[in-house]
């Protein structure tokens, strides 16, 4: 497996000691919240993005995607029914997806639930459809940039609008382009009533890309989920992306989450 990490899990660290610590520990990717780095992508200079990808690639790390897309931002909404938002959304994920490729990265997680609920008023295939009209606006881009975007789903009361790996893919349906693919997260997947290792077997044709942590809003060892069976649905299904360790609750420290959750999905991918 190759395992990541997303940045902001060590609150407050300047990048280059989080890319230290980080392939000290093990891992070999990094993940990017953008909102880490500036309040807009946009203000990220060429400069800025090429020294923090030189900065990573110095330690052997490989940063190869963002996530938390339009985290801490405003003005954008994936689920907008008004079109000219709905645009301005779709230039700013082409930015994010330009900054994506100049960090060396091949891939965006779109999460951000607070940008994609339902509308007041508006049905679940309405704001299907105007976030298909969103991601098409965008499709183009990010086949030139080479960037796939990954569209995770999220357990309510987190978000309204695509709750399971089923209604993820009833969207990726619809926007119909081989750059967007499927997120799964085992937080997410465990409020399903079909176990995690199932739904890993059942949508790994559309999965792109997978984040690792706990129901309870830590790490992958900090709470109940047994990682065994993970770790062997993703074998037998021949995963081959990133295993990307995302948390929730900083606590205690941003090395000891990063330090103890390698520790333990390296412990049970060997059982698996």
């Amino acid at each position: 497996m190759r395992y990541g990490i997303c940045n902001e899990t060590y609150e407050g660290w300047s990048h280059p000691r989080v890319c230290q610590v980080s392939a000290r520990l093990g891992y070999t990717g990094l993940e990017i919240a953008p909102f880490t780095l500036a309040p807009l992508i946009t203000d990220v200079s060429a400069e800025q993005r090429k020294q923090l990808r030189g900065q990573a690639e110095e330690c052997g790390l490989t940063i190869f995607g963002l996530h938390w897309l339009l985290a801490k931002t405003t003005g954008f909404h994936l689920t907008s029914p008004t079109e000219s938002v709905r645009q301005k959304t779709a230039d700013y994920l082409i930015e994010l997806a330009r900054c994506c490729r100049d960090l060396g990265g091949d891939l965006m997680v779109h999460g951000s639930p607070a940008q994609r609920r339902i509308p007041e008023g508006a049905t679940m295939q309405q704001a299907m459809r105007y976030a298909a009209d969103t991601f098409k606006r965008a499709a183009s881009a990010f086949a030139d940039f080479g960037v796939r975007l990954c569209l995770e789903p999220l357990a309510a009361p987190d978000a309204d609008f695509i709750n399971t790996c089923a209604e993820g893919c009833e969207l990726l349906d619809l926007i119909d382009h081989p750059n967007f693919v499927l997120h799964q997260d085992v937080r997410a997947m465990s409020a399903e009533k079909e176990p995690v290792p199932d739904l890993i077997r059942r949508f790994a044709a559309r999965t792109g890309h997978f984040h690792a942590n706990d129901p309870n809003l830590r790490g992958p060892g900090f709470g109940k989920v047994d990682f065994v069976p993970i770790f062997q649905a993703l074998k037998e299904t021949n995963y081959q992306g990133w295993v990307s360790v995302e948390v929730f609750d900083y606590q205690p420290d941003g090395e000891t989450i990063a330090r103890e959750s390698i520790r333990y999905m390296k412990e049970c991918e060997a059982k698996a």
